[in-house]
């Protein structure tokens, strides 16, 4: 009854309540990036919700479009804005995510939500993470990120989709409350993000 009623309600209202309260925070900070970024201060990408079902993930842009003289980006490190760096820290640019948990894309707390690409390179097990909807934070953010290997991450999400409950969310949320105050596990070092999935690391 959690999995299927009481959570995706949970997840709708908090997401609703969420963005009307944060509202002018949220107009502030996408005019800043408008600005750092020199245009678009949204991120969408296509990524794999509950069953594999594609839907666009929206996050704040913290890295230019800067380009070398071939025409190529340049490394994420050297894209990353200031303002970028500080929306990143404190885990600000997961924020317009709360309008894919209002649109039953996300939920709150679950396994985030991969690349496409990826899907033909997990395992059955690790399949599994697909059996619930994908989230803003999980088991696997709360222990340690970018910092684990990725076999490890899978696995943490895996855990999450069998022991799945109401007191696994609320433990999850304060431990990631605890981790952005912190600012721990943000990106591994000398990196702006975390290296690709090739199904064997």
């Amino acid at each position: 009854m959690y999995r299927n009623i009481i959570k995706p309600l949970l997840d709708f209202l908090a997401a609703f309540t969420g963005l009307l309260l944060l509202s002018p925070f949220l107009l502030f900070l996408t005019l800043l990036l408008t600005i750092a970024n020199r245009g678009n201060p949204f991120f969408l990408q296509r990524r794999p919700g509950k069953n594999g079902e594609i839907f666009r993930i929206i996050k704040f842009k913290t890295m230019t479009d800067a380009k070398d003289s071939d025409g190529n980006l340049l490394p994420d490190s050297d894209r990353l804005t200031a303002t970028g760096k500080f929306v990143r820290k404190t885990s600000v640019d997961e924020i317009p995510q709360l309008i894919n948990v209002l649109k039953a894309d996300m939920s709150l707390v679950g396994p985030r939500p991969l690349l496409p690409e990826y899907l033909e390179l997990y395992t059955p097990r690790q399949q599994k993470r697909h059996l619930v909807r994908p989230g803003i934070t999980g088991w696997a953010q709360v222990n340690g990120r970018n910092a684990i290997s990725w076999s490890k991450k899978l696995e943490l999400d895996v855990w999450y989709v069998e022991n799945l409950s109401f007191l696994v969310d609320i433990k999850i949320l304060w431990m990631t409350f605890l981790k952005v105050i912190k600012s721990e596990g943000v990106n591994t070092a000398n990196m702006a993000t975390t290296e690709p999935f090739n199904g064997n690391n």
